[in-house]
Parts: structure tokens; C-alpha cells; sequence
């Protein structure tokens, strides 16, 4: 992240190169708010937002990107994973967060209308930050940092390896990292999971995200209690979706995690495949994470999209 006026130039100067005029003068808006944003007065601001996002690949983005993905926000902002070639982007600076969010060559996935739905009802000086790490087609143990060498070779794919390579082998080490310098800027306030199909028939499933999650709260010094884990279902069976039995066993996660939820993918649309969901089904399971992150912070929006809110904020229930 840049730290002085002369980085976020230079980053400008290479991020806008050949742009058209009139994105440009958008760019020049946001990267002036950029600019003050990465102030070192900044520094730890308790209304910069931080959710954490991991998991396969619905939550890497497997659905088409649209027009419509593409409007930023100087109140969303992302944590850039990995070094990108295009869109040209550097590992561990923020910029406004645009989808691709996962890494280069990603696509759509619920992150990006999580955040957007966000900021539209969170107070106006909220600011959010997204810290996105996905590998497709792993098992959840991927991201156990006692397991994670053992189930590196869960799959022979060349495709594979390179994913996991682009965190340098280790997708929660990577997690952990860039958790702890978005820390540097603002607080964690979540979690958001997407991931299960490739542990479709596990029982242990949740005692397995436990693992996961405690690591997380210890190595961050954060706490459960108020650090709230949201797991999203996989393509669910109105769709026909082909891991869906997995959601019964998800839906047993707060019993293992107390302050977790499960998100519903009921009426989330889906490619052909039936196991990701499609732009129009990504977006719809992005704004529920959002509006059940904002229950928990006492934050109810209605069917009208008012919303209100409460002095006190809920207390999740007992394991």
C-alpha cells in the first residue's frame, strides 16, 4: 500500500495508462481520495471495515463480470492479493475494489455485492475493505495450516499448483499475512466462507472450519465473540445443484461455531454445471452475506431496503 503522495502517483500513472478520457477523470476522483486514504493519519481507523474471504471457487468468482460489477465506490476498497498484469495491480496495495477481486483471470464472485450492499447501509464515514483469498476446487483442510501440505495434492492439475503458488504455497499463511496488514489500517469485523463442494458427504465439515476459524481468531487477536463467521450454502437442490446435500451438513455449523450463520443459496441462479452459480445468482448470495452481517451489528434493512437501526446488536446463540 502506498505510504506517500509519489507511490500513489506512480500507481496511478501505471493503472490508468491507456485509458479512455472519460474513465480517467474517474479514476483521477478516486485516486485522489486514494491518496488520502493511504495517509499515514489513517492508520488504524476504527470505521475502516475489514471482512476476511476464503474458500473454492464460487467465492474466487466463476461467474461472468457485467457493466454492471464495475462501479466502484471510494467507501470499498480491496486489498490486492497477488501482482496482476491485467487489470496492472500490485500485491498488498488497496485500490478500489473492482473485480476481479480474487487475482487475475477470476471472475464474479459474492464479495463484490457484499461490500456494495455494505456501504449502501452502513453509516456514510464506514468505510469497507475486502481481503480475498480462493483456491477452485479445494478441500476446506487446504486452508488448515497443520494440514494444508497433505491436501496440496488433492488434485494432479497443473491449474492447481499454480493457484496455490500464486500464495506461495500456502493459502492461509497468505490469508494471515495480508489479515494482519489490513489490520494496519482498520478492524476485522467478519468472516465471510463460500466453500464445501469438495467435501461434499463430510460430517466433520464443520468441525474442520472450526479449526480454521480458531486459528484465525487466535492469530489475529481477535474475538469470536464479536468476529461473526458467515458460510454460504453450495448450489442449493431448487437448482438441482449437484453437491446440495452438502447444505445439511453446513447447516449444522452454528452448533459447532456459535457465532456463525449459514447463508441461504435458495433461488440463486446457476450456470450449467450446477455447481456455480452465475452472475445473477453470485450477486443475490453477495447481498444476503451483507444483510445478515448487518443483523449481527444490529443493522435490519426491510423488503422496501430501509434500513434501521438497533441499540443493541444480537447475541448469538449458545454452541
Amino acid at each position: 500500500m502506498p505510504y506517500n503522495v509519489l507511490d500513489a502517483l506512480n500507481l496511478f500513472r501505471t493503472q490508468t495508462a491507456q485509458m479512455p478520457m472519460y474513465k480517467l477523470l474517474s479514476a483521477t476522483i478516486l485516486s485522489l481520495c486514494f491518496v488520502g486514504f493511504s495517509s499515514d493519519a489513517c492508520a488504524q481507523d476504527p470505521d475502516f471495515h475489514i471482512y476476511l474471504c476464503f474458500g473454492q471457487s464460487n467465492m474466487q468468482g466463476s461467474a461472468k463480470i457485467e457493466a454492471q460489477d464495475k462501479t466502484t465506490n471510494d467507501r470499498f476498497w480491496l486489498l490486492q492479493s497477488t501482482d496482476s498484469t491485467y487489470p496492472p495491480r500490485t500485491k498488498g496495495q488497496w485500490i478500489p475494489a473492482d473485480p476481479p477481486l480474487c487475482r487475475e483471470g477470476t471472475g464474479l464472485g459474492p464479495a463484490n455485492s457484499f461490500g456494495k450492499t455494505m456501504i449502501k447501509h452502513l453509516p456514510s464515514n464506514i468505510k469497507v475493505g475486502i481481503v480475498h483469498v480462493a483456491v477452485a476446487g479445494c478441500k476446506i483442510e487446504l486452508f488448515d495450516k497443520d494440514q494444508y501440505q497433505d491436501f496440496q495434492k488433492t488434485h494432479e492439475g497443473a491449474w492447481f499448483k499454480k493457484i496455490i503458488d500464486a500464495y506461495d504455497g500456502n493459502p492461509y499463511a497468505h490469508l494471515l499475512e495480508l489479515a494482519k496488514k489490513a489490520q494496519e489500517k482498520g478492524v476485522i469485523k467478519g468472516v465471510l466462507l463460500h466453500q464445501g463442494e469438495s467435501n461434499t458427504g463430510e460430517e466433520d465439515w464443520p468441525s474442520k472450519v472450526k479449526v480454521i476459524y480458531d486459528d484465525l481468531m487466535q492469530d489475529l487477536s481477535l474475538d469470536p465473540a464479536t468476529t461473526p463467521l458467515l458460510a454460504g450454502e453450495v448450489v442449493h437442490a431448487d437448482y438441482d445443484g449437484c453437491c446440495s446435500k452438502m447444505n445439511i451438513t453446513m447447516s449444522r455449523l452454528p452448533e459447532t461455531i456459535p457465532n456463525s450463520y449459514v447463508i441461504s443459496s435458495k433461488g440463486c441462479a446457476v450456470q450449467p454445471d450446477k455447481t456455480h452459480f452465475n452472475s445473477e445468482g453470485v450477486r443475490l448470495l453477495g447481498k444476503r452475506y451483507a444483510l445478515k452481517m448487518l443483523a449481527t451489528q444490529g443493522i435490519t434493512v426491510d423488503e422496501n431496503g430501509k434500513a434501521s437501526h438497533s441499540s443493541q446488536t444480537p447475541t448469538p446463540a449458545a454452541p
